[in-house]
């Protein structure tokens, strides 16, 4: 491919941190989703449901979906998407967890290219 081909692709990271205040309602939630799937497979509707029930973040995974994020953006069509949940420990003070620090691109210059996004949530 040249370079004009690839420059039509973008990858979008975005790292977000959920605190799970009411882990009942994530999971009925997700339960709902997966019990409504008319898609998915018996055994794989068993499975899933398992897996909510026993983790958070199994129920988080089968409600976000990276289509919601850019389904409406203009000019674009999502290509491919992956994602993954998992628990963390979380400390907002510990070195690692400054969101200012993530690994943005520079330029030739070592500048910040000005392309990494971090929205405080207040």
């Amino acid at each position: 491919m040249t370079t004009s081909e690839t420059s039509r692709y973008v990858r979008l990271h975005v790292e977000l941190v959920l605190e799970v205040a009411e882990p009942e309602e994530l999971t009925g939630a997700a339960l709902d989703r997966i019990e409504t799937d008319e898609l998915m497979p018996d055994e794989e509707r068993a499975h899933a449901s398992s897996a909510v029930r026993e983790d958070s973040a199994e129920a988080l995974a089968y409600l976000v979906d990276p289509f919601d994020l850019v389904g409406d953006v203009p000019g674009v069509e999502l290509a491919q998407a992956s994602w993954s949940c998992e628990q963390i420990d979380y400390d907002p003070d510990a070195d690692g967890w400054d969101i200012d620090e993530e690994d943005g691109e520079t330029d030739e210059d070592g500048q910040d290219d000005g392309t990494d996004r971090a929205a405080p949530v207040t």
